[in-house]
């Protein structure tokens, strides 16, 4: 029938996904889709099609040069984007602050991770032990520079642009050195409730990403407001 999904198609692009999030967890880097095909007793062809289809869905990112490459399958990246995540055995890039954040809440196996960074208008080496129990402490601020509706216009910027500051004060020198405006400033405590939750199954069969209703809903439970998350102050 015309327009009719194949079941076993999408079983397949379930099962990449899963090996894609399986393969990041385990080592700190994406799996190739030779990979994925050893993995999952497929064929390359096959695993390339389910990553196109999950490319598309947001669920994960395709690098625009090579389509054999995985930039990022949040919270996971395989590229530097200013942050550094070890766990017990297993590093990771982190693909900004809110994605360093929640690797220990999707990752079982870590109780704790050490989340590495610099901050961008001082260069301040910054690190914080990130684990399930409560936020870090620390005086440090996070400062998001792309409004929620924008975040997939261009993901690896918005990503790229998450970052972690000394303070306020380090904020707004960047900001006056880079030209950009002001985004959305939280605290650490702020960040680590964002994190939290935020991809809760996602290691899971079955999981389906946040429509914009409960993703309004969540951004509220943990204490954002405001147009940039496209919620009434």
């Amino acid at each position: 029938m015309s327009g009719s999904v194949d079941p076993s198609q999408t079983a397949r692009t379930e099962s990449v996904r899963l090996a894609v999030y399986s393969h990041f967890a385990r080592t700190g880097d994406a799996p190739t889709p030779q990979d994925l095909a050893r993995a999952l007793d497929a064929t390359a062809g096959e695993a390339r099609q389910a990553l196109e289809t999950l490319h598309a869905r947001h669920d994960l990112v395709l690098d625009s040069h090579n389509r054999d490459r995985i930039v990022m399958a949040h919270p996971f990246a395989s590229i530097p984007l200013g942050f550094s995540v070890m766990g017990t055995s297993t590093l990771w890039w982190g693909g900004c602050a809110w994605d360093s954040f929640a690797i220990p809440h999707l990752v079982a196996t870590e109780q704790d991770v050490l989340v590495a960074t610099r901050c961008p208008a001082c260069d301040t080496p910054h690190a914080w032990v990130v684990g399930r129990a409560a936020p870090p402490e620390g005086e440090q601020v996070a400062h998001f520079l792309t409004p929620a509706h924008r975040i997939w216009d261009d993901v690896v910027h918005t990503c790229a642009n998450q970052r972690l500051f000394c303070s306020i004060d380090c904020v707004d020198a960047w900001l006056h050195d880079t030209g950009h405006k002001r985004g959305y400033v939280m605290d650490l405590a702020t960040l680590w409730r964002l994190a939290r939750g935020w991809y809760a199954g996602r290691m899971e069969r079955g999981y389906i990403r946040r429509d914009p209703v409960s993703a309004a809903s969540y951004f509220t439970e943990v204490g954002l407001h405001g147009a940039f998350w496209g919620l009434s102050d």
